[in-house]
């Protein structure tokens, strides 16, 4: 009996040292072929491109945006950096204004050095405004139109029924504007009674 069983004992360990058989090669396991891998690195390489695109676009716009930002802050600054400046040079032209309107109308034609006197400083005046004006400092002139909060300051009410009311139907200190924007705004008195506007 133990010879019987040496020979199955050798069958099976030459069974035993055989290679192990492979297991069935199901489809999904299989390795991609060059054709799937290509396709899968192409639609990788779409969707990195679109996105690089997207963050490229956005970029820009931002870019844009700042140069449009940039620019409006140079052309402020142009306009509005001598503000400033400026309204304390009002204070000089109102008191050029104050000097021209405490000369009396009588003493002016009397005395022909003190008439050269005055029409020496309405000239400086008239200059000194003009000067204003060319560095974009414009006066209000806001008598007979209808009274802006945003331009005008209301001191008082005067009865009024020729015009309409809420017109400025006095200007007690002018107001000046530089840009489109107020330095100072007009002391005025607003008519009441008339017809409303």
């Amino acid at each position: 009996m133990s010879d019987e069983q040496t020979p199955q004992t050798e069958a099976e360990l030459l069974k035993a040292s055989e290679p192990a058989a492979e297991k069935p090669v199901r489809v999904a396991d299989a390795p991609q072929s060059d054709a799937e891998r290509d396709a899968a690195a192409v639609q990788a390489l779409i969707a990195e491109n679109a996105s690089l695109k997207d963050k490229a676009l956005r970029t820009l716009a931002e870019m844009e945006n700042l140069r449009r930002r940039t620019e409006k802050e140079v052309a402020d600054a142009k306009i509005y950096g001598v503000t400033s400046f400026a309204r304390d040079m009002l204070t000089f032209a109102d008191n050029l204004r104050r000097s021209l309107d405490n000369v009396p109308a009588d003493a002016r034609e009397s005395d022909p050095a003190l008439k050269t006197f005055i029409e020496g400083i309405e000239l400086t005046e008239r200059d000194f405004l003009s000067r204003l004006q060319r560095h974009g400092v414009r006066k209000l002139e806001p008598k007979g139109q209808k009274f802006d909060p945003n331009f005008h300051e209301a001191l008082f009410e005067i009865p009024d029924e020729s015009v309409p009311t809420g017109t400025v139907a006095q200007v007690v200190e002018d107001g000046f504007a530089i840009g489109e924007r107020v330095l100072r705004p007009a002391k005025v008195g607003v008519a009441r009674g008339g017809p409303k506007a």
